[in-house]
């Protein structure tokens, strides 16, 4: 990995967690000794069946990190639109004020469509809800302002990392 994809990585970090510098240090330590990381670490990345160097491994250490500051929550691939809204509001970095998606909440959609939609009410309002893809059947999501989406998506691309900004074609 090279030292522009090392700082379009702490640069996520610092869209994603403006004044919380552990955020960056934390995914900039595993990217840059990824054996000492896992040591120091093991318990934790063992919850995600992780025990060797990876590529993904400082995506992986950025999700939870952001997670461990309430800056991202994680869902599985079936989880109830009710649960998504509930982890959704309760993130710093949610919008303040009246939730304009919440109403989705009882909705029967698919976890994906639900998203979808959360997604465009969301950025309809000024928010962008943006995918970390960590290649699994999971979705680790964040905040941001919708301004800032495409940046993010920029910046993880160049990181070497997948994000998407959830909204459904108009």
């Amino acid at each position: 990995m090279t030292a522009p994809a090392r700082a379009a990585l702490v640069a996520v970090a610092t869209l994603l967690a403006p004044g919380v510098p552990q955020v960056a240090e934390h995914a900039a330590a595993a990217f840059d000794d990824q054996d000492a990381f896992l040591r120091a670490h093991a318990a934790r990345l063992d919850e995600r069946g992780i025990d060797e160097p990876f590529p993904l491994l400082p995506w992986i250490a950025l999700v939870d990190v952001l997670t461990d500051h309430g800056l991202l929550a994680e869902f599985d691939g079936k989880e109830d639109p009710g649960e998504i809204v509930g982890g959704l509001r309760a993130l710093r970095s949610a919008p303040a004020g009246d939730d304009p998606w919440t109403s989705l909440a009882t909705s029967e959609l698919s976890t994906y469509d639900f998203l979808e939609h959360a997604g465009n009410r969301l950025h309809d309002n000024g928010t962008a809800l943006v995918v970390l893809d960590i290649e699994s059947d999971c979705y680790p999501l964040v905040l941001v302002p919708a301004e800032r989406g495409d940046e993010l998506v920029g910046l993880a691309a160049a990181a070497g990392f997948a994000a998407e900004v959830l909204r459904r074609p108009s």
